[in-house]
Formats: structure tokens, C-alpha cells, sequence
């Protein structure tokens, strides 16, 4: 039997929940075909969540890629082709990248699995990212390493926490119905044990009814708790919170069956979601907004 996955017209960090609701009730062999054909937009977030879902199939999926043109040459420009070719089977033909064409693409879909892919996203970042983030976010020189900095931390966790690869990709672009500035967005999704099992693998489940994936998320985002007993390990994250509240940006997490957020004013979503379709693993997105004068 097959499964057709529809997906919508704007694949982002909310919308993608539509997937997770259709994937949630069915067994993982079960045969699905990701239908993005009417899909005109996707965000990092998006792009590196649909790899995501490949790595959780045991039946490799098919993806019926976009019919517009425009949308499937921006996926092959950030790579994500290049990736989705070894994880689906491809229905459709996909578009190449306009030669020329100025790209906001910061960073393509990398694959991270260890450090040391870690320390080439960070090269690639801080040698692509200079320009835009100062004269497109107008943030100071020095705002940038702490930018590249949060970045490392997130896929760091990656490789610590998840227990498998994941996909991190960054994008600048203005955000003109939400905000009208300039944003840049960093998405890293993974398919691995998520925040829960994490700390259960040190520290066992919590003697609480109150125990689950959103409990799991306040503690580690929130309070800063880890599976790790060195002093000092396990904080990367909390670096990363005081980071986004600097610079009234926005960090979003989302694991097992919860999503929690650090809100900025500018931003209308909940702090915490709770029974959300299962979906393995970590998503993680970052939004930094561009500074105005006198802020």
C-alpha cells in the first residue's frame, strides 16, 4: 500500500506540521509518497525537515517535486537535490540553478554527522555571511562570531544529543508580510532521540505524570539541564537562548510531541505546544531579525 503525503503550498517550521499530522499514524514500512508538486516556498526549516522524514522511513519514500520552475531551480540551488536524490526516489525532473542569479543562500543543506562537518559549516558561514549580516541585518562585526558561534552550538547538539545525522541549512531573506526586514534563518532537524530520551539516558524518566516531551524541553532549553555531569557541558543551548534575546530573535524546538519557543514581541507564536504529532528526533530553527536605527 502507498500513502500519499500532501504537502502545502508554503513548507515552513508551522506548516510542516500538516506532514508530521499525516506521518504520525503510519508504520514506518509503510510505503509514502511526499507530493510537494503544488509547494511554491520552502524555508531552511522545509527543506532540511524533509530529509528528516526520508531518514524515518524504512520503505524509501518517493518525492513528486515542484511543478513551479522558480521553486525546484531554488531547491537545487541550495542543494537540497543533491541530498534528497540518495534518501527518495525523485518523480519529476528537477530544475537547475540559474546561473547568475544573486542567491540568499547563506548555506546550503549540509549534512552534519561530526565535528569536524561542523567546522566546515562554520568556515562556509564566516566566509558567506560577513556582507549580508552586516549590511543586510546591520549587526556589528563582532555580533557575527557570536552568530557563527550559535550556529556551531546547535549542530553541536546534533552530534551529542541526537544519536544520528542530521541537516542544517541558512537562508537571508526579507520577510516582508510578518516582520518587513530582513531576517536570517537557521534550521538544523534530526531524526534521532530528541530531548526526552536524552536525559532519560543518564538520568532515567522523572518520578512525575508530568513527564514528557514538553517537561523535556523546559528543562533542557529553560533550565539548562543535561545528560552530561561535567560542569560546563551541556550549555550550549542556553548560550544560544541569551544570544537570540539579545538580538530580539527567536529560537524554536521541537521534539517528540512538543514545541517550545523564546517569543519575541514581533512574533505572535506560544511559548509551548504540547501533543503534537510524534515525530523523532530534534528541529531546531533560529530567526534574527535585521537591526533598525535606535535599536
Amino acid at each position: 500500500m502507498t500513502t500519499i503525503i500532501s504537502a502545502p503550498s508554503s513548507l515552513d517550521d508551522h506548516t510542516f506540521e500538516q506532514i508530521f499530522d499525516q506521518l504520525a499514524p503510519l508504520p514506518p514500512d509503510e510505503k509514502v509518497v511526499i507530493d510537494c508538486r503544488r509547494t511554491r516556498w520552502a524555508s531552511p526549516y522545509g527543506l532540511t525537515a524533509l530529509l528528516t522524514v526520508a531518514q524515518t522511513r524504512l520503505e524509501r519514500p518517493t518525492l513528486a517535486i515542484p511543478d513551479l520552475e522558480d521553486t525546484a531551480s531554488y531547491w537545487n540551488r541550495a542543494s537540497f537535490f543533491k541530498h534528497a536524490e540518495g534518501l527518495y526516489d525523485i518523480s519529476g525532473r528537477p530544475q537547475r540553478a540559474r546561473s547568475g542569479s544573486e542567491s540568499s543562500v547563506l548555506l546550503e543543506v549540509t549534512p552534519i554527522s561530526q565535528t569536524q562537518d561542523i567546522h566546515t559549516v562554520v568556515t562556509n558561514i564566516q566566509t558567506r555571511s560577513q556582507a549580508i549580516l552586516q549590511e543586510k541585518l546591520h549587526l556589528e562585526s563582532k555580533v557575527t562570531m557570536r552568530f557563527t558561534m550559535a550556529l556551531s552550538e546547535v549542530c553541536q547538539n546534533v552530534i551529542e544529543h541526537a544519536g544520528t545525522g542530521g541537516w542544517v541549512a541558512v537562508q537571508a531573506y526579507k520577510w516582508q508580510q510578518r516582520l518587513g526586514r530582513w531576517v536570517v534563518v537557521i534550521a538544523v532537524c534530526d531524526a534521532g532521540m530528541g530531548f526526552r530520551k536524552s536525559l532519560e539516558s543518564s538520568q532515567g524518566p522523572r518520578p512525575t505524570d508530568r513527564w514528557d516531551d514538553g517537561m523535556a524541553l523546559e528543562e533542557t532549553v529553560m533550565r539548562g539541564v543535561t545528560r552530561f555531569r561535567d560542569p560546563g557541558r551541556g550549555q550550549g543551548l542556553a548560550g544560544v537562548k541569551k544570544f537570540i534575546g539579545q538580538w530580539d530573535g527567536k529560537l524554536s524546538i521541537r521534539s517528540g510531541t512538543a514545541r517550545i519557543a523564546v517569543v519575541p514581541a514581533w512574533d505572535e507564536d506560544v511559548p509551548l505546544k504540547k501533543d503534537l504529532a510524534f515525530f523523532p528526533g530534534a528541529q531546531v530553527q533560529l530567526t534574527i531579525p535585521e537591526r533598525m536605527a535606535g535599536e
